[in-house]
């Protein structure tokens, strides 16, 4: 995926979200859809109660949206730029593939990404080529990014993620992945880091290691207190002015590390950047910081069909469910319902550091988006 085919694709829809908020105008799609496909999860994190939440569940297998009522719901949208899988564990469900294909055939995504906990190495390897197989069916320029999260070095990691070997059986997913991004140009491996309580004393250590083994792109974002981990009375969110001090951290090695990385590589790194300047505001200030697109650039489609502007608000401002409305996207996300929701946002009721929801952010806020591109210029002059 080039930088021309990134903004070429990306501008009708930005042209489209100032149209509805200038003049409250109803004929916009989402450039990015996340799907939590399963609330099932192994973990037991200290930062997210979705794998405690749901372990002792026996209905919550069948509330999953059944891959007849995905097709449904994907036949109802139109093409998007980003397609984003979640959980809980994404790979626990093992028809995983037959959800990215509908995705493909229906959605027609530029990017598609999910996060994992790494534990189901064998599972998560051989998937995931089976996903990379079938993305390039339908388009080989399509990229495919699989991120394997890193909370800490050793023991500590298995700490905070609540499983005994866990890092372990991460050193084996990511030796597995690093092999298919060589197999497969467009595969790309990443890793994440989540920023809490926990670990703000290690995060050089992570990034060290994350460097040593290899791995090109690497991101990290705040631990939050949302419905949807059912964790908003969890001491997890470092204070503001402890992460505002890591941000330069952040920066630096972003920098140290840049010149070795490919050009698309140099622009999201930039963006990166002015992401974790605008979280450590939002952090001081308890409000937006810049507007805020949730439920007009970017929507969540829960496991259960739920809908959402976003994760954080989740369960508390949902738009609607699908099931309820005969599996029709439109007509859910044109509802009286979904409208009130945008004008909860909209009136800056809200404010929170999601890292997705903030990239699509920074592309509709001039300043972020020049100060993105002055340091895309200056890392390019670094390669």
């Amino acid at each position: 995926m080039k930088k021309s085919d990134l903004f070429t694709k990306l501008a009708p829809y930005l042209f489209d979200y100032r149209l509805n908020r200038w003049f409250d105008r109803q004929k916009f799609q989402p450039m990015t859809v996340t799907y939590s496909v399963t609330a099932a999860c192994q973990s037991r994190c200290k930062t997210c109660q979705i794998g405690q939440m749901f372990c002792n569940d026996p209905s919550r297998p069948e509330k999953d949206l059944k891959l007849d009522e995905i097709e449904k719901i994907f036949k109802t949208m139109k093409p998007v730029y980003f397609f984003n899988m979640s959980g809980g564990e994404p790979f626990m469900r093992k028809d995983l593939p037959q959800i990215v294909t509908l995705a493909c055939k229906y959605l027609k995504p530029r990017v598609i990404h999910t996060p994992t906990n790494a534990i189901m190495s064998k599972t998560i390897i051989a998937n995931t080529e089976k996903i990379i197989k079938i993305i390039r069916r339908y388009d080989p320029t399509v990229p495919f990014t699989v991120k394997p999260s890193i909370d800490g070095v050793g023991e500590l990691h298995d700490e905070i993620r609540g499983v005994k070997g866990n890092f372990d059986k991460l050193l084996e997913t990511i030796e597995g992945l690093k092999k298919l991004e060589e197999k497969y140009d467009n595969f790309h491996l990443e890793l994440g880091t989540v920023i809490s309580n926990f670990n703000i004393n290690h995060l050089d250590e992570i990034e060290d290691f994350v460097h040593s083994l290899g791995v090109e792109s690497y991101r990290n974002e705040v631990a939050e207190c949302r419905t949807e981990f059912f964790n908003l009375d969890d001491p997890i969110t470092p204070p503001a002015d402890v992460y505002q001090k890591l941000i330069k951290d952040f920066s630096r090695k972003v920098e140290e590390n840049i010149g070795k990385k490919k050009s698309l590589a140099k622009t999201t790194e930039a963006m990166r950047v002015v992401y974790y300047d605008l979280a450590g505001k939002i952090l001081e200030t308890h409000t937006q910081v810049i507007p805020c697109y949730a439920g007009v650039s970017n929507v969540h489609i829960n496991y259960d069909g739920g809908v959402w502007p976003c994760c954080v608000l989740g369960y508390d401002k949902e738009m609607g469910n699908l099931r309820e409305f005969n599996y029709d996207f439109q007509k859910l996300w044109y509802s009286p319902e979904a409208k009130q929701v945008r004008k909860y946002i909209k009136e800056k009721n809200c404010a929170c550091p999601l890292a997705n929801q903030a990239y699509s952010n920074e592309l509709m806020h001039f300043p972020s988006l020049v100060k993105a591109g002055i340091k895309t210029i200056q890392y390019a002059r670094k390669g």
